[in-house]
């Protein structure tokens, strides 16, 4: 049986990372893509793991030889998903779940429309500013750029399947927990 598809998606300080491990934690079952980035790594991230970081013109070449079911571009930096991990696994039958942008979303929908969406939301905009000041990894310009795009992530988020409200984390990933059982159970009843 075809594996089941599931894009996360949400905007940056939502807490997407934090409710995804919890997620996975208890359904070691459900296998988590790892996308690609030139991004440089955070203190706490490991290549292979967290992202395969990669150079530009690397990024650039796989690009050009179609290798990506979704890719886009962020504050200056690439990130995309393997096309061949993807439906490697799909067609394995394991459920996969792509953590990815807005824009990727979008792209791996319309390739792949059986996909299920499924947005984070912050409670509100405030919320948001104050997680993203509280991880001390941005500069005062990345920390505005990265608002304004989430109240564009946040409009395009009313085109997913599901939304889930990021306030309280238990309740969160309660929702959560619901939304992919479902999907799941249509998947094995079909």
């Amino acid at each position: 049986m075809q594996g089941k598809l599931f894009i996360i998606s949400g905007c940056s300080g939502v807490g997407k990372g934090t409710l995804l491990k919890m997620f996975l934690e208890k359904n070691p079952d459900i296998k988590l893509s790892i996308s690609a980035t030139t991004r440089k790594p955070r203190n706490n991230e490991i290549d292979g793991i967290n992202y395969f970081f990669t150079s530009k013109e690397d990024f650039e070449e796989a690009i050009k030889n179609n290798e990506f079911l979704e890719y886009a571009q962020f504050s200056e930096n690439f990130y995309g998903t393997k096309r061949n991990f993807v439906e490697k696994t799909l067609n394995n039958g394991n459920d996969l779940i792509l953590e990815i942008e807005v824009q990727g979303a979008k792209q791996v929908k319309e390739k792949m429309p059986d996909a299920v969406t499924i947005f984070i939301m912050p409670p509100n905009v405030q919320t948001l500013e104050i997680r993203l000041r509280g991880r001390h990894t941005e500069d005062e310009e990345t920390i505005q750029k990265r608002l304004n795009e989430a109240k564009r992530e946040i409009e395009a988020g009313s085109k997913f399947d599901y939304k889930v409200i990021n306030d309280e984390l238990e309740i969160a990933l309660s929702n959560l927990q619901k939304i992919i059982d479902t999907e799941r159970n249509k998947n094995v009843n079909r």
